[in-house]
């Protein structure tokens, strides 16, 4: 997700929360996706202090990409189609803030072009969006067996259960937008 620099900016990247949010799943452009935590006030919080609820924080993922190669409007369109928005402190079974969706911004622009995508998203749902849009302070990755957890359990009943029908939408989504 973009963040001010120079006129040739290197990879940027971006915050979002919401279970399936764009961790690149093959976006081309998109070079990393680190599990974490973010929005809270606890500082270096762990997986167990999020999913009590009280330490403030979303489970989140940092988007790394190249905006020569996907935009941060993009990403957005693909955070929009990865998760129910309209539901709060929820994503299917998993229930608590820690859940809610939210996007963390790094700038000015990167906060307009997420109160844009929100509203010509809303057009999508029937339901209103609840989505918090609010800007960075802090990402905390999270613990290591977080990181790549698709990859490494794709048999785990959660996997298939909750993840694979979310790639599936998403895989659906980049193939009638053309990529």
């Amino acid at each position: 997700m973009p963040a001010a620099g120079g006129s040739t900016p290197p990879p940027k990247r971006g915050v979002a929360g919401g279970a399936g949010a764009p961790g690149g799943g093959g976006v081309a452009g998109v070079s990393s996706a680190v599990s974490g935590y973010a929005g809270g006030s606890d500082l270096n919080p762990t997986y167990e202090a999020v999913c009590s609820g009280r330490s403030g924080h979303a489970e989140v993922v940092q988007v790394t990409f190249d905006p020569d190669v996907v935009s941060y409007e993009r990403i957005l369109e693909l955070f929009w189609h990865a998760h129910d928005p309209t539901t709060l402190n929820r994503q299917g079974h998993d229930v608590g803030p820690q859940y809610r969706s939210i996007i963390l911004t790094h700038n000015d622009y990167q906060q307009r072009c997420a109160q844009a995508s929100r509203e010509a998203a809303q057009k999508q749902f029937r339901r209103p969006i609840v989505t918090e849009i609010e800007p960075l302070q802090r990402f905390y990755p999270a613990e290591s067996y977080h990181q790549d957890y698709y990859a490494r359990n794709a048999r785990a009943p959660y996997c298939r259960v909750v993840i694979e029908p979310k790639l599936r939408k998403l895989t659906r989504q980049r193939q009638l937008a053309g990529g």
